[in-house]
């Protein structure tokens, strides 16, 4: 699989600087990103040949299955290579019946990051994004103060490297700052989901990295007629054109496109190349 190296280009996450094509680890896990997957070998297998394919930021969250991603990439991937960065989320759990509740207290959050470490098998975590459960079908507006601040005590322990913010609004960001150092911000953004435009923008000129989570539509894949022509022109998938759109929107855009195919791993990963 050939190296990303020279084609998408880079972008600094917390104080390292990481190819701007990663890896999402979401459907890694089962249906409704809930339990086992149905074949964890090939899980294993697409994980090993990101790597090998030069992707060096993989995001993931210790919800998802709840551990089983986790796990897939700890037996995948452990030890981890130098210059890898791992990020996962918290602020959420599962319940009954795949259902996503928020987790927003201390002790949750105490629990949560600990979780990561353990199945992940890691001493801290590179980059912790705190994921409000205000809004869930997007941002909300609310306080994060009591949560953030949960985090940033995590983060003064030693066991948190950087923090970030997942499904907010642009005052969440602002008032997050007054609390601790924001690395990142995590929200849906695609071709046909753009609010976040002008927060895009603002964190672009401030050097902050922004990643659009569902950069493919998520659940439910973009689909559009102008996108399947401009594809078809270019000799390219639908999906390529979807990343590439994203890459070239901003510098600071760095996408995590998921998938349990080795096929369409190689395809995320061509995103990237020039098209002449």
């Amino acid at each position: 699989m050939d190296s990303l190296d020279q084609k998408a280009g880079s972008f600094k996450l917390g104080d390292r600087h990481v190819k701007r094509i990663g890896y999402g680890a979401m459907q890694l896990a089962g249906p409704r990103v809930f339990g086992p997957p149905k074949d964890r070998a090939a899980a294993v297998a697409v994980l090993r040949a990101a790597v090998e394919g030069g992707v060096d930021h993989i995001d993931t969250s210790d919800y998802y299955g709840p551990h089983v991603t986790n796990q897939i990439i700890r037996e995948a991937l452990h030890p981890y290579r130098d210059g890898l960065v791992i990020v996962t989320k918290v602020g959420a759990r599962r319940g009954p019946g795949a259902s996503w509740a928020p987790a927003p207290s201390a002790a949750e959050l105490t629990q949560a990051v600990h979780d990561n470490l353990r199945h992940l098998g890691l001493d801290v975590i590179e980059v912790v994004n705190l994921r409000s459960m205000l809004g869930i079908h997007g941002p909300a507006e609310g306080s994060l103060e009591a949560p953030l601040t949960a985090l940033a005590e995590l983060q003064q322990r030693g066991l948190v490297r950087h923090i970030g913010l997942s499904n907010v609004t642009a005052q969440q960001v602002r008032d997050g700052r007054r609390i601790c150092a924001i690395a990142c911000v995590q929200n849906q953004y695609n071709l046909a989901r753009r609010e976040d435009d002008a927060l895009l923008d603002h964190l672009a000129r401030e050097g902050t990295a922004y990643v659009p989570f569902f950069p493919l539509g998520g659940f439910t894949p973009l689909q559009s007629s102008v996108l399947t022509a401009v594809a078809a022109g270019l000799g390219a998938t639908p999906m390529q054109v979807a990343l590439a759109w994203l890459l070239q929107r901003a510098p600071n855009v760095l996408v995590i496109p998921g998938t349990s195919s080795l096929e369409h791993l190689r395809q995320n990963l061509a995103a990237g190349t020039p098209t002449h």
